[in-house]
């Protein structure tokens, strides 16, 4: 049932789970004449198919019962729907058992006997706790739609047209549309830089705010680093040739697996070693090593470009941080963050301005229990 349905609800639900047929009776009597929907169980299996079919607000569970206990009736709600807020009823009320029954997943307990008043009171917080999680749980699906809706204008609205315009200006400068004067050539190609730096900040705002990581775990695969940082090396190796610079895979494993997005993680290595090559000196080197060691692969790229200040280094990986505020988008290093915390990895960097700049990202090494 979506959560609006359960907010629109005319009558709050409850269940209650308890074998003394005596509890159950005196309860639906306070919560009925207070204006709720009310239904009993005396076991907690009957109790749990209940819970299914009606999927109450709230509900209160006995310790002892025959057959299945509370604490296993509670720990079955929890998996079931972590937003039906649970309430234990027992004759046992001592620390020890109260810390139990909220690891298992309930709100709070009451403690035999209790008076109706006692009952209310418990009821009222618990609903208050239940409309919390409902409402968090809408803004936060409320939140999720606005930042799907505002990626799909970006995409459409802004980055659509932009490009319409970059292909007029390729084919203006081509001479195709006419001849152009070198004045007239060199103010387009100025603007066609700042029409291309647009996209580009465009596609990886896009890339940035795309990057989830539920939505990068249910893709995850198993992945050699090898043979795909070895394709990410082939493939700025030109751009490399042409500053000059010398790129190094050092010694490495034989394999290195991790259960990995091959595409993000491959958008990783390609902006580290861009940033590399981008920010080196000319006849410079960038090195990289895979090593696994205590079942993580450990990734080194290090570079001997103008590095990076000590007062930059704790910000490098937020949103929009430009060290060098005439270039790039600030984007990024925070897109590499983003997808190695999706991965349950970590990465640090260590930098010295003049002589470099050294990326180290940690992430689980993958074992194939088939084999």
């Amino acid at each position: 049932m979506p959560i609006n349905q359960y907010m629109k609800r005319e009558k709050e639900v409850i269940i209650i789970i308890d074998d003394q047929v005596s509890i159950c009776d005196s309860c639906s009597q306070v919560f009925r004449k207070d204006g709720f929907q009310v239904d009993t169980a005396t076991d907690g299996i009957s109790g749990l198919e209940k819970v299914i079919k009606q999927r109450p607000d709230l509900v209160f569970v006995d310790l002892k019962m025959p057959g299945i206990s509370g604490m296993e009736v509670l720990e079955e709600i929890a998996n079931f729907d972590p937003t039906i807020v649970t309430v234990v009823i027992t004759g046992y009320a001592t620390i020890d058992f109260a810390v139990e029954a909220v690891k298992k997943g309930a709100f709070d307990f009451i403690p035999k006997p209790f008076i109706p008043d006692q009952l209310r009171v418990t009821t009222k917080r618990a609903l208050e706790r239940r409309r919390l999680l409902l409402e968090t749980m809408s803004l936060r699906r409320e939140k999720e739609r606005m930042k799907e809706n505002f990626i799909s204008m970006v995409s459409h609205q802004l980055r659509t047209p932009l490009v319409a315009v970059q292909g007029y200006f390729e084919v203006i400068l081509a001479g195709i549309a006419g001849d152009v004067s070198a004045e007239q050539k060199k103010m387009l190609e100025r603007s066609k830089i700042r029409i291309d730096e647009l996209i580009k900040l465009i596609k990886e705002w896009l890339s940035f705010a795309r990057i989830d990581a539920n939505s990068l775990v249910s893709e995850l695969e198993p992945v050699d680093l090898i043979p795909l940082i070895k394709e990410c090396l082939e493939d700025i190796q030109l751009v490399a040739e042409q500053k000059q610079i010398k790129v190094q895979l050092l010694g490495s494993d034989a394999s290195a697996h991790v259960l990995g997005n091959k595409a993000a993680l491959k958008q990783v290595f390609i902006n580290l070693l861009e940033n590399g090559i981008k920010y080196n000196k000319v006849e410079g080197s960038i090195r990289v090593s895979i090593k696994t060691e205590n079942n993580f692969v450990n990734i080194e790229i290090s570079d001997t470009g103008v590095g990076i200040s000590k007062k930059d280094l704790p910000f490098i990986f937020e949103q929009f941080y430009q060290i060098n505020k005439t270039e790039g988008s600030g984007l990024g290093l925070a897109i590499v963050k983003r997808i190695i915390d999706s991965h349950s990895g970590s990465i640090k960097v260590t930098s010295e301005p003049g002589e470099g700049t050294d990326f180290q990202i940690k992430l689980p090494q993958y074992h194939d229990d088939k084999k």
